[in-house]
């Protein structure tokens, strides 16, 4: 443990020196240090945790339910660790590990491949499971590979609980694998059709056993829904907590959850069909480890967006929402939200291919950006790396756009010539936290 110790001590220090003379996150490069000095970092930190230790795993939404999940335990621990800002490889874990105490309850956010790190590692009370979808391909590979990865991850963990989607198809042949690993599975998901139309690209057509194509009794969104194999027995599972009587509105969700003969109702006022299973499976961790409803609801209540998911800004009087789309799924949530925002648009659309992005974007072409209504006539926006390849994509779509360098462009375009519109800025992961800090920046936050 002497060396867990100085690799703690280092890691302080370079934290202090970033944040006080580098005015910086210090969310990676501290981890680094401490994983230098001490390769079973994680391993000796996981040490200290109490007996609520969650991982949070999925390609869409796992920050957020990370931090409503940590924002609950908030609540009821007297200390929570969290990698609240979304670095969720080994690194801005370790950083996010420096404070830990004895005792402590902890949430974690990990990146789908770096889970074979993560998970022996930690040994999670919970590992939730929110999805999978194609996403950054030239990194992660098919999904296959991350479905082997987190397989591999939950057998070195044996005791840890797979809370997991049984509405997804693609987690659905992970929690079937982990099964037969003795792995304990806990199944949530939507009980209700809400008449949604199948992606124009749908992902996972077919069975996972078999290889023939799936048939839905409904869908929710992408491959999410109430599947079935006309060849097998594959089909979603029998769903331990699930959601009904759904309310969708443009910036708020109700429905009611269901655990066993448990039943509550919950309401944010953030939307998106998605966003109900975000909530769903942080629901499911509270009630589990203790946490009141009354107490979620405030939590839920008092929750608002920080970290470019759905944050909201004003800027000269404009009002202006920030999230962040890195693949055709969630990119095709994004746009369902545009749809219901009855109001005026500009659409700025930010893509890098930075490591972090990926350098392969043919994936915009499986966006369906001919959604996108020409009635509403949408302001079109390029920016980022990839702006000139976006603006084709859009062209095809049978949309024009411009290309901008900065958002400061963007505001100042819309300043002069829209100002009586919603300005949606959307972004893919490295495009978000510099947008993001300039918005802080010249904007006022609501």
């Amino acid at each position: 443990m002497l060396q867990t110790y100085f690799a703690t001590l280092c890691a302080r220090s370079a934290r202090t020196l970033l944040r006080r003379l580098f005015h910086r996150k210090a969310s990676q490069l501290p981890g680094r240090v401490a994983l230098g000095i001490d390769k079973n970092f994680l391993a000796h930190k996981a040490r200290l945790f109490g007996k609520h230790t969650v991982v949070v795993c999925g390609t869409n939404g796992k920050t957020t339910t990370t931090n409503i999940i940590a924002s609950s335990f908030d609540s009821s621990f007297s200390q929570v660790v969290c990698n609240r800002a979304g670095a969720n490889m080994p690194a801005g874990i370790a950083s996010a590990l420096l404070d830990a105490t004895s005792g402590a309850a902890c949430v974690l956010e990990s990146d789908e491949l770096s889970s074979i790190n993560i998970v022996p590692a930690v040994k999670p009370q919970f590992f939730v499971l929110l999805n999978l979808f194609r996403d950054q391909l030239d990194r992660c590979g098919e999904i296959e590979r991350v479905q082997q990865t987190i397989v591999r991850a939950l057998e070195a963990s044996p005791s840890t609980t797979l809370v997991v989607c049984g509405d997804d198809p693609l987690t659905v042949g992970v929690a079937q694998s982990a099964q037969r690993l003795h792995i304990n599975v806990v199944y949530f998901g939507i009980n209700q059709d809400l008449h949604r139309a199948a992606d124009r690209v749908p992902e996972a057509r077919f069975c996972q056993l078999c290889g023939t194509e799936l048939t839905y009794t409904y869908r929710s969104y992408a491959q999410l829904g109430a599947f079935s194999c006309p060849n097998c027995s594959f089909a979603r599972p029998q769903l331990k907590c699930y959601a009904d009587d759904i309310q969708l509105e443009q910036n708020s969700v109700k429905f009611c959850a269901h655990i066993n003969q448990h039943s509550a109702q919950i309401s944010a006022s953030f939307g998106g069909l998605y966003m109900v299973y975000n909530l769903l499976a942080a629901y499911y961790i509270a009630h589990e480890t203790g946490i009141s409803d009354v107490a979620f609801l405030k939590v839920l209540n008092a929750y608002h967006p920080q970290n470019g998911r759905l944050q909201h800004f004003t800027y000269q009087g404009i009002p202006l929402v920030l999230n962040l789309a890195k693949n055709p799924t969630g990119f095709n949530q994004n746009i369902s939200l545009l749809q219901e925002d009855p109001r005026q648009k500009v659409i700025y659309i930010c893509i890098n291919d930075n490591y972090n992005d990926g350098k392969d974007v043919s994936w915009l072409w499986d966006v369906d950006f001919e959604r996108f209504s020409s009635e509403d006539k949408p302001v079109l926006l390029c920016g980022g790396t990839r702006r000139h390849d976006m603006q084709v994509r859009l062209k095809y779509a049978g949309f024009s756009s411009e290309c901008t360098t900065s958002i400061d462009e963007v505001l100042a375009t819309i300043s002069k010539h829209y100002p009586n519109r919603v300005l949606y800025v959307l972004t893919n992961y490295s495009a978000l936290w510099p947008v993001k800090a300039r918005l802080e920046q010249l904007c006022t936050a609501q």
